[in-house]
């Protein structure tokens, strides 16, 4: 059976191997010749690789090319002194393991080294017993943290690939933007289909970024109603409206030092666009009730499945906003245009749902189940397969899926075509002679579906998903996209 994700124990046991197989390295600086050669052989004595620097100039040069697990700075030197060198270095890594060394320790030098990064201070004359325990200590503690950074490293990769499973180039493509853009902290505006997983891309990037240790906080902007997302994302006051019985604080300043994931970012009133352009430009917002400015460093990574373009045309979305939000765009692709992403991602999710239902269904399919699979259009997307695999492994009456198991849709490529044929407005009669755009055709189709769906019901959207097979807040969004309006 194919994994697509590693095992933890596996992950853990190639963390361990990498981080141990490195040997420690120090460096020593110092002016005197003899102290240099003391602490040399004390080092490499024991097994370290050293090497060595006259003066502080020498030394930020010499870190500047490669990082060492220990550094060993003389207080006192000509030119550059230690303290000075120690700061350059600890610009250029604030983890940076340095020992300062003087023969003149005081509660003052001790402090003024502490407050510029150093890890400690060694008083002149030192014991080897000393110094060897000292740089013990210090490769462990590096050694800590690069076995976490790797191990986060690794799980991430591992998180990501949950997410976005698949071998299409135009997913490969996908998950090297997020790897570009996960470092940095521009705004990202996530584009794509219902179902297609920018909630997971949001994650991703956030995972993969310098925030991951933060919080990661999704608000979904269509699903609270409009005249409280102000006060879920920005917090108030007691008494700021009716029913504000106390102080509450908002999301932004939940997500504070990580990011927040704004789904649906084009239903936005006017004026709570406003509020979040301040965010973006000044950092900070105010509670309602509030009259001081909040401080807050959020990443924004936003999504939507509707053209906030043709929005900003419409003037529903405020143009600049947009900009700010777009300073990275990532277009997720609907899985009809990925059809050779489908098989893995079956194979992952009877995986998971074997384990969560204590089934052993096989991810070896049938060439007609998979052929049906591969072929469905999916208007649901990813999450559309997940529901139709969960189904099939929890009814699968052997360890196989079988063509019954799968939706009468899905299985049944007539039944649509049926369907097609009896929709009002929609004509099997397209002349394809001179060229027709196919997507173009099926999002007719899609609209005269829902239409006549709406209308069966009177317009009542969740026995219309319930008709037409679709999740509720699927069908919702599509409404969104193709602005069908509502029924009088």
């Amino acid at each position: 059976m194919d994994k697509i994700m590693p095992s933890f124990q596996n992950i853990t046991t190639s963390v361990f191997l990498k981080v141990m197989a490195k040997k420690g390295s120090v460096l020593i600086c110092d002016d005197e010749e003899i102290m240099r050669d003391v602490l040399e052989t004390i080092l490499s004595g024991a097994g370290y690789k050293v090497d060595l620097a006259k003066t502080g100039e020498e030394a930020v040069e010499a870190y500047a090319q490669k990082n060492y697990d220990v550094v060993l700075m003389d207080v006192s030197m000509p030119g550059m002194g230690g303290l000075t060198a120690l700061q350059e270095i600890v610009k250029m890594d604030a983890n940076a393991y340095i020992l300062m060394i003087t023969a003149y320790a005081t509660f003052d030098t001790a402090i003024s080294a502490w407050e510029k990064g150093a890890t400690g201070v060694v008083r002149k004359p030192f014991q080897n017993e000393q110094i060897l325990a000292l740089v013990a200590r210090g490769i462990k503690a590096q050694r800590k943290e690069e076995e976490r950074v790797v191990l986060r490293q690794a799980m991430t990769r591992s998180v990501k690939r949950e997410g976005f499973i698949g071998r299409s180039e135009i997913m490969e493509n996908v998950f090297r933007l997020v790897d570009r853009v996960a470092p940095a902290r521009s705004t990202v505006l996530i584009t794509g289909e219902s179902g297609t997983g920018k909630e997971l891309v949001a994650k991703a990037i956030h995972e993969s970024s310098p925030r991951a240790d933060e919080p990661f906080v999704p608000v979904n902007c269509s699903n609270i109603p409009s005249e409280l997302l102000e006060s879920e994302l920005f917090g108030h006051t007691k008494g700021a409206f009716t029913g504000a019985v106390a102080a509450k604080k908002g999301l932004f300043e939940v997500a504070d030092g990580g990011s927040i994931f704004l789904d649906e970012i084009g239903d936005l009133r006017p004026e709570t666009q406003v509020r979040l352009l301040r965010v973006i430009q000044e950092r900070e917002f105010t509670a309602l009730g509030e009259t001081t400015p909040v401080k807050v460093d959020v990443r924004i990574i936003a999504a939507t499945n509707v053209d906030l373009k043709e929005a900003v045309r419409n003037g529903t979305f405020r143009e600049d906003l947009y900009y700010r939000l777009s300073v990275v765009p990532i277009e997720l692709p609907p899985l009809r245009e990925r059809r050779e992403d489908v098989l893995p991602l079956t194979k992952f999710f009877i995986s998971k749902y074997n384990a969560e239902n204590g089934r052993e269904i096989s991810e070896n399919l049938s060439p007609e189940v998979l052929s049906l699979l591969e072929n469905y259009y999916y208007p649901g997307n990813v999450r559309e397969l997940e529901n139709i695999i969960e189904r099939a492994v929890v009814i699968a009456p052997t360890d196989e899926i079988t063509v019954e198991c799968l939706r009468p849709e899905v299985r049944n490529p007539e039944l649509a075509f049926e369907m097609m044929k009896d929709t009002e407005g929609f004509s099997m009669d397209i002349d394809i002679s001179r060229g027709v755009n196919f997507y173009d055709e099926v999002k007719k189709f899609e609209i005269d579906l829902i239409r006549r769906a709406l209308d069966q019901t009177g317009g009542h959207q969740s026995r219309a998903a319930r008709l037409l097979g679709l999740n509720a807040t699927t069908l919702n969004s599509k409404i969104k996209t193709y602005n069908i309006p509502a029924r009088s």
